[in-house]
C-alpha cells in the first residue's frame, strides 16, 4: 500500500469523525448510550465508502507447493483377466495409490486403458483391444514440458496401435509392473493369418500362416485348413527349442461364390494351457468375375502407374494399359481412363458412344483441347498456350457418392493450360480449382452423368503427386487409393441411382468395429439431412432382435453395431419418413485376440523401460518399485511464492456491511424516536 493510500486513509477516519460528532454531538443535549451507539455507525458506515471511493490495492502473499505428477495406468484389457491377474492388477494398485509416503511426494493420478484411454480408478478388465500407444500419446498431451514417473500395470500384450517401445517420452521415466505368470508353458500358436478378403471364383488364393511355439522339448504338430467337415490343407511341422517360429504358405481352391467360412487349427499329442489361440477362423468372399479398367494413353507418365496402383488395390479389379489404335482390346472393358486424349483417341470416342462405357477423362499440357470439345459438350474449354498450377478446394456439398476430405487442400498443385471452362447441364463437382490462394470457381475433379452413361474429368497432370503426399500425411497410401476406388466404382456402376445406398462388409471379425454406413437421397438425388434412418439387426440362430438409429455425419448416416456376439445376422435399413428399404446380411467371426497369449509380454515391456531409463518390475516386486520412486531426488516439489493483489471494491461483504450499519441506523433511531 502506497504513502498516497495510507495518507487518504487517515484523511477519512478524520472526515468520518467529524461527520458523525457533528452530527450526533455538536449540538445534542445528551450523550445517552444510544446517541454513542448511532454516532459509530454513522462513523462506520461514511468511513466504509469513503475507502470505497480511495480503492486501496490490498496485496496478499502465499506459498503454493506444486508436485511432481505421477501416473498411475492400469491395463483394463480382458486379457489381463485372461491371465487370470485381475485381481492382482488392483491390490498393486491400491497399494501404489494408498501409499502414504509416495502421496506425499507426488501428486497421484490415475488412469486406465484398452483401446481407449481415460482418466478412471475402477476397473472391470472387459476391454476388447490393448492399445499403449494411446497410453504414451495422451500422457505426452497431459503433461507437456514436464518431467514426471509413470507406472503402468500390464501383461504388455499389444494388440493394436503402434509399437510402444519408442513412443514414450524418452525424458519420462517408465516403471512396467508386469502382471501374469512368466512360466514357460507348453503352447502351440497362430499367431497371424494373413489372406484377401476376396478371390476369384475357380482361382486359387494365398494364405499365409505365421505359428509360434513356447516350449523346451520337441515335438510334432498338424496344421489343417477346414470348410465345414472337409479338410482343404493340411501340413506337419516339427518344433524344438531352436525352432521355435514356422511359416506356411498355402494356395486354396475358390471353387464356390459367395463367402465362404474356414477354420485354421494347429494341435499336437501335448495338453496346452491355453487352446484358444490354436484356432482361428476366417473368411473368404468369392466373386465370379472382375471389373477391368483400360487406361488409354498415347504417352508415358508417372500418372498412370499410379493410378494402375491405386486401383489394383482393390482386388476385384485389373487394369490394362492399351495406345488409343488398340481399339479391338476394349470389349470387356467396364471402364475407359482416357489420359490426356489427342485427335489419336477419335477411334475410341467413335466406338464409345455406341457402347456406352462410362469414362475416366484426365486432361494436361499434351491434351488436344479443340478435339475434347467436339467430342463431348458437358465441360467447354477455351485455353492458352500458357501452363498453369492449379491447387484444389474440396467441396462438401458433393453428394454422388460419400467421400471425406483426406487433405486436398494441402496436395501438390496439378498443371493444366490456363483458360476459361465452363460447365454445360448437370455437372456435380467434386474439387475446385485455385491459382495460388485466389479461387477460380472452375472445376478440377468433376462428375456428369447423361441418359445413363456417367464421366469424370480430372483437369490436370501430376496427380501422382498427390498419392505421395497421402502416403506423407497419413503413413499409408489407404486414403488416396480408397478415393480413386470410389470414383472407378462410380463409374463401373451401370445401375440405376438407388435413393437408399448402404455400405457394409460381408463379414467382421469380434472385437471389431462394425460400421454400417447409409445415404438417402431426395428425389431429385440430393443427401437428405432430414432423413429418419434406423436399423433392424436380427441373429439369424437366437432370433435376438436390436434396433439403432443411425446418426448423421457430414455426409452419411451410421451405426455402429459394437458388442454384437460371433455369429450370423440379417438386418434390415428404413428410412421413416418414405418406408424405403434395405435388406442384407453379415458374419462375425470367432475371434477373441485378447485371448491369445499365455505369458506376459517381458521382453518388450523391458525394452520400454530401458529406453525411458525406468526399470521393469514384477508383481512381487511392489515394494521395490515404491522405494525406487520414493529415493529418486529427481522428483521434487516446487515451491512458489505467489502475490495477489486486489482492490477493495472487489470486496462484496463490504458493500453489504455498509448497507447493515446504515439499516441498523435507521430502525435505532426509527425505535428511539429520532426520526
Amino acid at each position: 500500500m502506497t504513502t498516497n493510500t495510507i495518507l487518504l486513509l487517515l484523511l477519512s477516519l478524520v472526515i468520518a469523525g467529524g461527520l458523525s460528532y457533528f452530527q450526533y454531538f455538536f449540538k445534542a443535549k445528551s450523550k445517552s448510550n444510544v446517541i454513542i451507539l448511532l454516532a459509530f455507525l454513522r462513523f462506520l458506515a461514511i468511513f466504509g465508502l469513503l475507502v470505497l471511493l480511495i480503492n486501496p490495492i490490498i496485496s496478499k502473499k502465499s506459498l503454493e507447493i506444486t508436485k511432481t505428477p505421477f501416473a498411475v495406468v492400469v491395463d483394463n484389457s480382458s486379457s489381463i483377466a485372461a491371465l487370470k491377474s485381475d485381481q492382482k492388477a488392483v491390490e498393486l494398485y491400491q497399494k501404489l495409490v494408498s501409499n502414504p509416503a509416495l502421496k506425499e511426494k507426488f501428486d497421484v493420478q490415475t488412469y486406465q486403458f484398452d483401446n481407449d484411454f481415460k482418466t478412471s480408478d475402477q476397473f472391470d478388465f472387459k476391454g476388447n483391444q490393448t492399445n499403449l500407444d494411446e497410453v504414451a500419446k495422451n500422457l505426452k498431451s497431459i503433461h507437456k514440458n514436464l518431467i514426471f514417473p509413470t507406472v503402468i500395470i500390464t501383461d504388455g500384450n499389444q494388440t493394436t496401435g503402434n509399437d510402444y517401445v519408442y513412443r514414450f517420452d524418452p525424458v519420462n521415466k517408465v516403471y512396467p509392473l508386469v502382471v501374469g505368470d512368466t512360466t514357460t508353458f507348453f503352447d502351440l500358436k497362430i499367431n497371424q493369418l494373413n489372406v484377401n478378403k476376396y478371390a476369384f471364383h475357380k482361382n486359387k488364393f494365398p494364405v499365409e500362416v505365421f505359428l509360434q511355439y513356447a516350449g523346451d522339448k520337441t515335438t510334432n504338430a498338424e496344421f489343417t485348413i477346414s470348410q465345414g467337415n472337409t479338410v482343404v490343407a493340411k501340413e506337419k511341422l516339427s518344433f524344438s527349442p531352436s525352432k521355435k517360429t514356422a511359416s506356411l504358405n498355402l494356395l486354396l481352391p475358390a471353387d464356390k461364390v459367395g463367402l465362404q467360412i474356414y477354420k485354421a487349427n494347429i494341435q499336437s499329442s501335448a495338453k496346452e494351457k491355453n487352446s484358444y489361440n490354436n484356432v482361428k477362423n476366417f473368411a473368404v468372399e468369392i466373386i465370379d468375375q472382375k471389373s477391368t479398367i483400360a487406361i488409354v494413353s498415347a504417352i508415358n507418365h508417372p500418372d498412370i502407374a499410379a493410378l494402375k496402383r491405386s486401383i489394383e488395390v482393390n482386388a476385384q479389379r485389373k487394369v490394362i494399359l492399351v495406345k488409343p489404335n488398340q481399339i479391338n482390346d476394349l470389349d470387356d472393358v467396364s471402364v475407359l481412363v482416357l489420359y490426356q486424349p489427342t485427335t489419336a483417341f477419335k477411334a475410341i470416342f467413335d466406338n464409345n458412344k455406341l457402347t456406352g462405357t462410362n469414362a475416366f477423362i484426365i486432361t494436361g499440357n499434351n491434351t488436344d483441347f479443340n478435339f475434347l470439345n467436339q467430342q463431348q459438350n458437358n465441360l467447354v474449354f477455351k485455353m492458352s498456350n500458357q501452363r498453369e498450377d492449379f491447387l484444389c478446394e474440396f467441396q462438401s456439398a458433393f453428394n454422388l457418392f460419400a467421400i471425406d476430405n483426406i487433405g486436398f487442400e494441402n496436395f501438390p498443385p496439378l498443371q493444366n493450360p490456363f483458360g476459361n471452362i465452363s460447365t454445360n447441364g448437370n455437372v456435380s463437382i467434386l474439387l475446385s480449382s485455385k491459382i495460388r490462394n485466389v479461387s477460380t470457381n472452375a472445376p478440377l475433379l468433376a462428375f456428369v452423368e447423361n441418359q445413363g452413361k456417367r464421366t469424370a474429368f480430372l483437369l490436370g497432370e501430376n496427380s501422382w503427386k498427390w498419392r505421395l503426399q497421402s502416403h506423407v500425411d497419413n503413413q499409408s497410401f489407404e486414403k488416396y487409393d480408397v478415393f480413386i476406388d470410389k470414383i472407378i466404382q462410380y463409374l463401373a456402376s451401370s445401375t440405376s441411382k438407388k435413393s437408399l445406398v448402404v455400405t457394409h462388409e460381408s463379414f467382421y471379425n469380434s472385437g471389431e468395429e462394425i460400421i454400417i454406413n447409409a445415404q438417402y437421397f431426395n428425389k431429385n438425388y440430393e443427401f437428405d439431412e432430414k432423413a429418419r434412418l434406423t436399423i433392424t439387426v436380427v441373429n439369424a440362430a437366437t432370433k435376438q432382435t436390436k434396433n439403432y438409429d443411425l446418426l448423421k455425419g457430414s455426409n452419411s448416416f451410421s451405426a455402429n453395431l459394437e458388442g454384437l456376439p460371433a455369429g450370423k445376422y440379417n438386418f434390415s435399413v428404413k428410412e421413416l419418413n418414405s418406408n424405403t428399404s434395405y435388406a442384407s446380411h453379415f458374419e462375425i467371426l470367432d475371434f477373441d485376440i485378447e485371448k491369445q497369449f499365455v505369458n506376459p509380454d517381458v521382453v518388450k515391456l523391458e525394452q520400454l523401460a530401458q529406453q525411458t531409463g525406468g526399470k521393469a518390475f514384477f508383481e512381487n516386486q511392489a515394494d521395490q518399485l515404491i522405494n525406487t520412486l520414493l529415493e529418486n531426488k529427481e522428483y521434487k516439489s516446487i515451491e512458489k511464492n505467489i502475490s495477489s493483489k486486489t482492490p477493495i471494491i472487489d470486496w462484496v461483504w463490504l458493500l453489504i456491511l455498509i448497507a447493515t450499519l446504515l439499516t441498523t441506523e435507521w430502525f435505532v433511531r426509527k425505535y428511539n424516536g429520532l426520526l
